[in-house]
């Protein structure tokens, strides 16, 4: 690596968080589409609220609730505090939390903010490193970051959007399925291959599902644009920024695209409520990721506020789930649907979903 290179990521890392906090960088025109996902109400749902089951077993930890901290940041003394105050929140609900890119870690073995053990000894943990940097480093070099941070699988992140924008970002994304082939033989643990924000096509699902893969996160357009972070990063009037802020497949949209193949997913990309988590359950997602509503309830009251922020959305999605009169998160991977036109659009031909849509919405 260059000299300063770690520096430059450490550097590009707080002023991603200070974007995310502060800045405006949701997608502009486009949405997640789940609000076109229409549950159908049950005025008899015959079961008490203490009934609602919603707890889930994922890559071998329980969870009080399929949800995810989504992978945020790493690498620098303010991600140390920020992770260290997710993994507090986690460990008292018993949900899970992601880190973001263990790049630097694996460059120059920093460990800031990728151990969180002490603080949540029992939670499910996700490490985190691109494609880029996977097809670089052999397997063992993995294992070693993955076991320095204790976590118990490996997310590897595609986002070549993000990178095509990024100055000095990668440009050569080749041999990524030959990577993952590789890790998906030699890698002790679980992998993950995940989306940055642009969600995945059923292309890429078959192509996954081809090499074995069994876990996916489509982080889908709708939620924070890394498109749009980055062209904040380095305005100009030279950056393809602006023209592809909005670039992607909606979650809600990759969940349909995705539907019928044999991966497990997890829902992440504008995520906002425990109401927008039962309609990705329902589309067929496992679990969900919610980032950027926790950094700002880290920002604004820390653990405690994180820890409020998840226990209103935990208690959502159980509302949710009487409401359609789910006493278990697998029930609702059953529930009739309504959808708006504009999602059932990217259905692929002879969906499995489709013998469970009751109707078809017009407008908005």
């Amino acid at each position: 690596m260059m000299p300063d290179e770690g520096a430059t990521v450490r550097r590009r890392k707080d002023d991603h968080l200070d974007l995310c906090i502060q800045g405006d960088v949701a997608f502009k025109t486009r949405s997640t589409l789940l609000s076109q996902v229409d549950l159908i109400h049950d005025a008899l749902p015959e079961i008490s609220f203490d009934q609602v089951d919603s707890s889930v077993e994922i890559m071998g930890r329980r969870l009080s609730a399929p949800i995810l901290v989504a992978a945020m940041t790493g690498g620098t003394r303010r991600a140390q505090r920020i992770n260290r105050d997710l993994a507090r929140a986690a460990q008292q609900l018993g949900l899970g939390l992601g880190f973001g890119s263990q790049r630097v870690q694996l460059l120059n073995g920093n460990t800031l903010g990728f151990q969180v053990r002490d603080l949540a000894p029992d939670i499910l943990v996700l490490g985190n490193i691109g494609i880029v940097q996977a097809r670089g480093a052999s397997t063992d070099q993995l294992e070693e970051m993955l076991a320095l941070s204790g976590a118990d699988a490996l997310c590897v992140h595609l986002n070549p959007a993000m990178e095509l924008v990024q100055r000095g970002g990668d440009r050569d994304f080749r041999g990524g399925l030959d990577t993952l082939a590789r890790l998906r033989e030699s890698l002790s643990m679980p992998l993950v291959v995940k989306e940055t924000g642009c969600g995945l096509s059923r292309s890429v699902g078959q192509r996954l599902s081809d090499l074995g893969m069994q876990w996916v996160d489509v982080s889908g357009a709708g939620g924070t644009s890394w498109v749009g972070v980055e062209t904040l990063c380095n305005p100009g009037a030279s950056s393809p920024g602006p023209a592809f802020w909005d670039w992607g497949i909606p979650t809600a949209a990759s969940l349909l695209q995705l539907d019928g193949l044999p991966l497990r997913k997890i829902a992440t990309g504008g995520v906002y409520n425990g109401l927008d988590a039962a309609r990705a359950l329902a589309l067929g997602a496992s679990a969900v990721g919610i980032a950027r509503p926790l950094l700002v309830a880290q920002n604004s009251g820390g653990a405690e506020g994180v820890q409020h922020r998840l226990e209103l959305m935990i208690s959502e999605l159980r509302m949710a789930m009487l409401l359609t009169g789910c006493k278990t998160v697998r029930d609702l991977a059953s529930q009739p649907l309504v959808l708006g036109a504009e999602l059932a659009a990217w259905a692929p031909p002879r969906s499995q979903i489709s013998s469970r849509i009751q109707g078809m919405r017009r407008g908005p």
